[in-house]
């Protein structure tokens, strides 16, 4: 049994060679890969120093460093940590028992039920994953703690079916709802979060990154859920239709005439066009579950193709 310690890294000469270490104490058995993203300090030679195998992801951004980890990296167990040195070593063990056990497809580092929000000193940070954890949580009915994490373990049949299109930060957003789409077994375990040690810079931007990710998540509600958000829409709709429809209809039945005629058109198109959208999230809905079938059946192939291997 094989496990893979994975770090994406741009820039993180200051902290990489204590993760890297930390990582080789607690799983001195592991394979550690540094994937440097176009870095401009000493990140790549530390790291070769510290005994990590390092290669590069010329593609900028988080996103494409974890696509690639995922397509050349064969192993039983895929622990994902920051190069950031935010994240304790000391929690590796338990997610690969969990994962290697077969108790758990993915595992997530818990850090907002531990310390998080009085060691990040940026407060937007703690407002939008707040939102975020509560969005996911109610389109899914799940009980996520952590949806952007950047600390997580996953097996051999999750890492090899994801089909990632996340290019940057929001490749935490997107393997949750992967998850929880796909019906895979989730474990959480709480974790310490440490802030930043002084001189190493986030790279993250609040509101640029901020809003990508609410982006994608309105896409994968959109693909996940297709007959609940073609429903909301044509709700939505319906509503503004009822409330222009309302005073003519009283006219109507006052006078026996039909005024804002216009007006009423305009009414009578909505309607269509709502039918016309609740039958589109129909017809998605039926294509979505067909996907969810073929995608067990490719689980089946990827299994016995590792059973082979």
């Amino acid at each position: 049994m094989t496990t893979a310690i994975l770090i994406p890294c741009y820039n993180e000469e200051k902290t990489i060679a204590n993760v890297i270490n930390d990582f080789k104490n607690e799983l001195p058995n592991a394979d550690i890969y540094v994937y440097d993203n176009n870095s401009t300090d000493n990140t790549i030679k530390i790291a070769k120093d510290a005994g990590a195998i390092v290669r590069c992801e010329f593609k900028q951004g988080k996103g494409n460093v974890v696509r690639s980890m995922f397509r050349d990296i064969d192993a039983d167990c895929y622990i994902l940590v920051d190069g950031d040195d935010t994240y304790p070593a000391e929690a590796a063990r338990e997610i690969e028992k969990l994962i290697l056990s077969k108790k758990a497809d993915m595992v997530i580092g818990d850090r907002l039920s531990s310390t998080y929000f009085t060691e990040n000193k940026r407060p937007f940070h703690n407002v939008g994953n707040k939102l975020v954890r509560k969005f996911i949580n109610l389109i899914f009915n799940s009980d996520i703690k952590d949806i952007l994490t950047g600390y997580r373990g996953f097996n051999y049949d999750f890492v090899k079916s994801f089909p990632i299109s996340s290019k940057e930060f929001e490749i935490e957003t997107e393997m949750t709802v992967f998850a929880l789409n796909h019906n895979f077994l989730i474990k959480q375990i709480p974790v310490n979060y440490t802030d930043r040690t002084e001189g190493s810079v986030s790279k993250l931007n609040t509101y640029k990154d901020g809003y990508k990710v609410i982006s994608l998540i309105f896409s994968l509600f959109r693909d996940t859920k297709p007959l609940f958000y073609f429903s909301l829409i044509t709700l939505i709709l319906l509503i503004i239709a009822i409330v222009y429809f309302i005073p003519i209809l009283i006219t109507f039945l006052n006078t026996g005439f039909v005024e804002k005629v216009p007006t009423l058109i305009i009414i009578s198109m909505v309607i269509i066009i709502s039918a016309l959208i609740f039958l589109t999230g129909v017809i998605l809905h039926v294509l979505k579950n067909q996907h969810l079938q073929n995608f067990e059946h490719y689980l089946t192939i990827i299994r016995q193709n590792k059973k082979n291997d």
